[in-house]
């Protein structure tokens, strides 16, 4: 009976031991884990993009290339889409009374893709009036290419940006397992703290690509507009040439 009592005994105290290990344990995680929360610092976007390795520098340049194209084009664009009101009825007024000389001054004052194709079909008067609209058509279709000189670079730039930020992704995914491989230690510290730092060039691409995507459809929708008042312009001057 001496000898039961004693293990019966031993029993109980290495069940409390274990249950109180266990309570410890459970108590020191979700204080570490607090402790870590208050004592972790905030995350700095300037600290995140030097982390997101060598991919970041090429979307850097493809960025301030974007930035550049679609503020140069934007203005460009801009001083091509003015009212061609006033100018036209000015032109077509003195096509009327003969004055072809002021019609091409008044086409050199205007710098603009419509003065200059317009200027095109006054210097060609006294042509058969197919050569004189096929030359405003020739004239027009180079103002239009300038008009789009660089635009073609932004879809492009859409559609390599994100690819290109993804790759960055991937390469620095696969030097985290090769760490791991290497080193024979899995934790989920070890991925974590790899792999929110690689998704920056993934984050930089989408937006560097989203930029270069608004950009290219905005400027081709205000080109689009240049080109239809150049058309209805062209027109009127037809119409003029054929009525005198």
């Amino acid at each position: 009976m001496t000898f039961l009592t004693l293990l019966l005994q031993a029993g109980a105290a290495a069940a409390d031991t274990v249950s109180g290990a266990v309570a410890a344990t459970g108590n020191a995680a979700p204080a570490a884990a607090g402790s870590a929360v208050q004592t972790g610092e905030p995350l700095k976007i300037t600290d995140l993009l030097f982390k997101g390795g060598w991919v970041m520098f090429p979307l850097l340049i493809l960025s301030l290339i974007s930035v550049y194209i679609i503020l140069e084009r934007f203005l460009a664009i801009r001083r091509a889409s003015q009212d061609p009101t006033q100018f036209m009825d000015q032109v077509k007024s003195q096509i009327i009374r003969g004055d072809l000389a002021g019609a091409r001054a008044q086409c050199a004052k205007q710098e603009t893709p419509l003065a200059h194709m317009i200027e095109k079909g006054i210097r060609r008067i006294g042509s058969p009036l197919k050569d004189i609209e096929a030359s405003i058509e020739n004239q027009g279709r180079l103002e239009i290419m300038r008009l789009e000189r660089g635009i073609s670079i932004l879809g492009i730039i859409a559609g390599i940006a994100p690819m290109l930020g993804f790759v960055g992704t991937i390469l620095g995914v696969i030097k985290i397992f090769y760490s791991i491989a290497a080193s024979g230690e899995f934790g989920i510290t070890q991925i974590s703290g790899g792999l929110y730092e690689k998704m920056v060039s993934s984050a930089a691409g989408l937006v560097v690509g989203i930029i270069a995507h608004a950009g290219y459809h905005t400027l081709t929708v205000m080109v689009d507009r240049v080109v239809y008042r150049m058309e209805n312009s062209a027109l009127e001057f037809t119409d003029v040439l054929q009525d005198n």
